[in-house]
Parts: C-alpha cells; sequence; structure tokens
C-alpha cells in the first residue's frame, strides 16, 4: 500500500509541458485525444518514468506519461492484441516518441528514441468500419492507439491499434542503457522495489532473454 501511494504521488507531481511557443490552435484530429499504453510480459514487472513526444507539428511534450505496465498471460513472446492506455491530450501526432524506464528484475535503465514512421501517422487518421465485439455493432473506428513493449534486455515492441481494430506491428526497437541509472541518477542508484510474486519467479526461473 505504502509503495502504490508512493508511485501515485510520483505520477500526480508529473506534468505534462510543452517546449517552445504555446500552440494556440489544438490539433486537427478526427477524434479528440489519441493514446499511449504499456505492456510488458508476464513477471517481467517494468516501470515507465517517462514518456516524451515530439508531435508532427515540432511541439515537444514531456512526461506525458509513465507508471506501471499492463502484464500479458505469457512470459515468454507478445501478445496478438497489446490494449489501450492513458489519453494524450492537445497533442498532435507523434513524430518522436522518447521513452525512458526501468526493467525491475534485471535491474536496469533503459533509454530510447523511437522515429514514428509516416504511414502510421496516416493509420492513425484513417476512418474504419468496423464490427466492434465489446458494442456489438458496426462503427467508425480509428487506430488512435499507440502502446509500447517493454522487455528484458532493452527489447521495444511497437504496435498501433484501435479499441475495436487490430494492432499493426510499428516495429522492434533496442534501447541502450541509460548512463545515469534510475531517475537519471536522482534517486542515488536505488530501483523501484521488484514485486515478491515476480521476484520468486525470477529467482526459480530466470530471465528468458532472446525470447521478444
Amino acid at each position: 500500500m505504502k509503495r502504490l501511494i508512493l508511485l501515485v504521488g510520483l505520477l500526480i507531481s508529473l506534468g505534462a509541458c510543452a517546449t517552445g511557443p504555446s500552440p494556440v490552435v489544438p490539433p486537427k484530429l478526427p477524434f479528440p485525444v489519441w493514446y499511449i499504453g504499456f505492456v510488458a510480459p508476464k513477471h517481467m514487472e517494468v516501470w515507465v518514468e517517462s514518456v516524451d513526444v515530439l508531435d508532427q507539428r515540432g511541439f515537444g511534450y514531456f512526461n506525458v506519461h509513465g507508471g506501471v505496465a499492463g502484464y500479458t498471460g505469457e512470459v515468454e513472446g507478445w501478445p496478438k492484441q497489446a490494449g489501450g492506455g492513458k489519453p494524450i491530450n492537445n497533442v498532435d501526432l507523434p513524430d518522436r516518441i522518447y521513452l525512458r524506464w526501468q526493467s525491475l528484475v534485471e535491474p536496469q535503465a533503459y533509454t530510447i528514441g523511437i522515429q514514428i514512421p509516416q504511414w502510421v501517422r496516416d493509420e492513425m487518421v484513417k476512418p474504419q468500419r468496423v464490427f466492434c465485439q465489446g458494442a456489438k455493432k458496426w462503427k467508425k473506428d480509428y487506430r488512435d492507439m499507440i502502446s509500447l513493449g517493454m522487455a528484458p534486455g532493452g527489447v521495444v515492441k511497437v504496435w498501433v491499434g484501435g479499441a475495436c481494430l487490430k494492432d499493426k506491428e510499428v516495429g522492434r526497437f533496442q534501447a541502450k542503457v541509460h548512463p545515469l541509472g534510475p531517475y537519471q541518477g536522482k534517486s542515488k542508484g536505488k530501483y523501484v522495489p521488484l514485486e515478491p510474486e515476480n521476484k520468486a519467479y525470477i529467482d526459480k526461473y530466470g530471465v528468458p532473454y532472446g525470447s521478444w
């Protein structure tokens, strides 16, 4: 419980802000917001320190998201559908996403900048008619979700998807070890503690590097 309160307090303290002149006109998108979500293999616990976005207008936004990830049902491999995430308000479609996180099972801090291809932005604003299983009806939907998958060794998988549309893989990327360590050196090398059940799994089975 104390850990939960600490993490929630940290998230509240991270306010998103933009560099450069404040955009007067909101981005012109066919939906009010787009989303960023996190996913990691089962037991491969992560803590996301920050996600920064450079949008297609050239505006930079810091700390638009952070915190815990959703976890798949399998230790090895990736899910077919990564799922949604946190709404990203008043930010245009992403040109580049910067991710910094802690892989708690190692432990190690990683950082990466991911260039988002133009086809992804085109896909995000393309309306598609689809039968939505949740609503049990046909509807117009968009792939307005960017999902970031993180695995030990600094592996990052990126998908673009929608609430009722299948994910499309953007790519698999390799992050670098952050030279300053967790929290960019501000925590004096201390990582977020690994949950007991995940520690027990790692102690017994180890980390299946190379399976992601």
